[in-house]
């Protein structure tokens, strides 16, 4: 009897040495709601997922957004490795991942406050991270340790709620705990490729969005020999002395909501000078076009005349014809990278390129199929400019599609200047007129106007404000003066900018709507009054008076934009 309780009390000691030596599993699921404003998101939540002392978070999309196409990403949280990851798995088939060691986490501040969140006690941290405060309720009672957003500071404990600025908030909604030996590992085998924190985010961007390169670094100059292949063939065509380059490029199609970028890069190849330049699509809808003009002759487009009798080309939209639509209106600077080792200004190191990125979602029913996609800048330099250009499609978080309209109107950008076509001198006597129509079925239109004065001399356009008013059937509907005076913003821009005596630069002088290195946004003007039927739009700017050999000049596009009910 007595070896018998001699063994069971050695076993006894044997069964606490050994649970002793083997620490208690734990496991368990937290569900997080996702808050804004006090408004609980209906696409949002997190599931974060316990098993000992690694930790796997599951949101249900890019910050809580569902969107089609989006990569699978995974965040696990290891406290053996003391380090956070984020996984994914790109549409292409490639996973990449990103890590961060604990002691590169944020530092987190304790405070007295505590609160009850599921019926335990949660202690207070806070922090901020790049003036976003931050407030992380914690709870050391479940057994489970971990966060659903590990990098606004991890705690020793299981955070239950937290708060960003006040207004945005993951608050957990419900636990379970779990039987460990139910579970799988939650570490993946494979990390895939791992990236810095950069690269990583730039990937996971980069897989979200479709990307069109329409030109890269293709030459606009004047007065070189041309030989275009066949129009059709999608090679870059080059026309106007060199100054226009066009693409028929298939662009593409999408059912699900987007925004639309056009994006420009351009340096000078030869060219000191800032020189008008224009992105824009060409209408072929019509029995003329703007393309026609470019193959057979400025001749082929219809004629617009002002009050005076003078003749301009193709800039109002007829029965049969309708007029090059602006992505970009811009301005090239002064001799950017071709001049920066020529010209030496103390305190300013010259930038290599200039990139012009403007949305133009509004235009999308003309960005989508076979489109002829085309880049003017005037100059008359052998050497010229250089550009690319590209158009990116970026998966919108709307969860409505709306079917867009557009109707070009007018553009007095004389975008073939080098082949004769005329400058936009009609605005005297309020001179410029276009007859339209809107068809049944159209909310919300807006005409989309873009507008810079020219003419380089001291009282020239350029250099003086001119009140620009938009008239429709009659009834003054807007009125703006455009002008610029941040172009002094834009120095290191202008190597070739010449420097006056006053301390002041070329490149520094206030314009009508423009600067040398600045593309012009365009305006937005609401006519949501207008009715089904034929109307007229007249355009009315003081153009200034003609001083010996020069004049001034208005480049106005207009396009009314609208949704199809």
């Amino acid at each position: 009897m007595r070896k018998l309780t001699v063994l069971l009390l050695l076993l006894t000691v044997f069964v606490a040495i050994s649970n002793a030596a083997v620490p208690k599993t734990s496991a368990g699921r937290v569900t997080y709601k996702v808050s804004y404003n006090g408004k609980i998101s209906e696409t949002g939540g997190i599931t974060v997922t316990y098993l000992n002392n690694t930790v796997r978070i599951d949101r249900a999309g890019m910050d809580g957004v569902k969107i089609q196409g989006m990569p699978s990403e995974t965040g696990y949280i290891d406290y053996a490795g003391q380090k956070v990851f984020q996984v994914a798995d790109l549409n292409s088939g490639k996973r990449i991942s990103t890590e961060q060691g604990f002691d590169k986490l944020p530092k987190l501040e304790m405070t007295q406050e505590t609160e009850k969140i599921l019926g335990y006690t949660c202690k207070k941290a806070q922090t901020v991270i790049r003036s976003n405060k931050i407030e992380i309720w914690f709870t050391e009672e479940s057994g489970l340790k971990g966060s659903p957003s590990p990098t606004s500071g991890l705690p020793n404990g299981l955070v239950l709620k937290i708060v960003r600025n006040g207004n945005y908030a993951e608050i957990a909604d419900k636990i379970e705990m779990l039987k460990p030996n139910k579970m799988k590992p939650l570490l993946p085998e494979s990390m895939g490729e791992v990236m810095e924190a950069p690269y990583y985010r730039q990937a996971m961007n980069e897989s979200l969005v479709t990307t069109v390169q329409i030109f890269k670094d293709e030459q606009l100059s004047f007065g070189n020999p041309i030989n275009n292949p066949d129009p059709e063939s999608g090679a870059t065509l080059h026309y106007s002395g060199g100054t226009v380059i066009v693409k028929k490029v298939k662009l593409p199609s999408f059912q699900t909501p987007y925004d639309i970028f056009a994006e420009l890069t351009q340096y000078s190849n030869g060219d000191a000078y800032d020189r008008t330049g224009s992105v824009f699509v060409i209408p072929v809808s019509k029995s003329i076009s703007f393309l026609d003009a470019l193959q057979k002759g400025i001749a082929t487009l219809p004629v617009y005349k002002d009050r005076q009798g003078k003749a301009y080309q193709g800039v109002v939209a007829t029965d049969n014809y309708e007029p090059p639509v602006e992505l970009i209106s811009f301005f090239t600077p002064f001799g950017i990278r071709h001049f920066n080792n020529q010209v030496k200004v103390a305190g300013i190191t010259w930038e290599d390129s200039v990139v012009y990125r403007q949305e133009v979602t509004r235009l999308k029913s003309l960005l989508s199929g076979e489109v002829w996609i085309g880049v003017f800048i005037g100059n008359y330099d052998k050497g010229g400019h250089k550009v690319s250009l590209k158009l990116k499609y970026h998966p919108s978080e709307s969860t409505t599609v709306s079917k867009q309209w557009a109707k070009p109107l007018f553009c007095t950008n004389n975008l073939m200047e080098m082949s004769g076509q005329e400058y936009g001198t009609m605005f005297k006597d309020d001179s410029l007129k276009v007859d339209f129509e809107v068809p049944q079925g159209v909310k919300n239109i807006q005409l989309q106007y873009i507008s810079t004065g020219h003419g380089g001399w001291d009282q020239g356009d350029e250099f003086v404000p001119k009140l620009n008013q938009i008239f429709v059937d009659g009834q003054n509907v807007y009125g703006y003066t455009p002008w610029r005076c941040d172009c002094g913003t834009f120095r290191k821009y202008n190597p070739a900018s010449g420097n006056f005596w006053n301390g002041l630069s070329s490149s520094d002088l206030s314009r009508s709507g423009w600067c040398p290195g600045t593309s012009t946004n365009p305006v937005f003007i609401p006519l949501n009054n207008l009715k089904p039927g034929k109307h007229q739009l007249k355009v009315a700017i003081p153009i200034g008076e003609r001083e010996g050999g020069s004049f001034s000049s208005w480049c106005v596009s207009g396009v009314l934009t609208g949704e199809i009910e």
